[in-house]
């Protein structure tokens, strides 16, 4: 797992291509990022599917209790198919942006 902290944001990246392993990395370690918006990057890998994106939902209801972000980068799938609660992007970028929104309407009271 590559860690890269960006300001108010930390962006965890999977460098294993194991999304079970990712998973359980990120969340014994989340009480290290809570304080932090977070992006988990699964973009480098397409063998992610509906099913292992959706094993994220607990882990992101958990982290955006604490009113922060928790956005999932992943390409080629069908967004449609994902939860509301759980926010999917296809780049990094957006996410960026997601999570900008984000501070602004917590910022507002939102």
């Amino acid at each position: 797992m590559k860690v890269v902290a960006n300001g108010h944001t930390t962006i965890l990246k999977d460098t294993q291509g194991d999304c079970g392993l990712f998973l359980d990395n990120v969340t014994s370690q989340h009480e290290c990022y809570k304080n932090q918006n977070l992006i988990l990057d699964l973009s480098h890998n397409n063998s992610y599917t509906i099913q292992s994106i959706k094993a994220f939902s607990d882990l992101s209801k958990l982290h955006c209790k604490g009113k922060k972000s928790f956005v999932i980068v992943a390409e080629n799938i069908d967004y449609n198919a994902l939860s509301k609660s759980l926010i999917v992007v296809p780049s990094v970028l957006e996410a960026h942006d997601i999570i900008d929104m984000d501070e602004i309407e917590r910022d507002l009271g939102f």
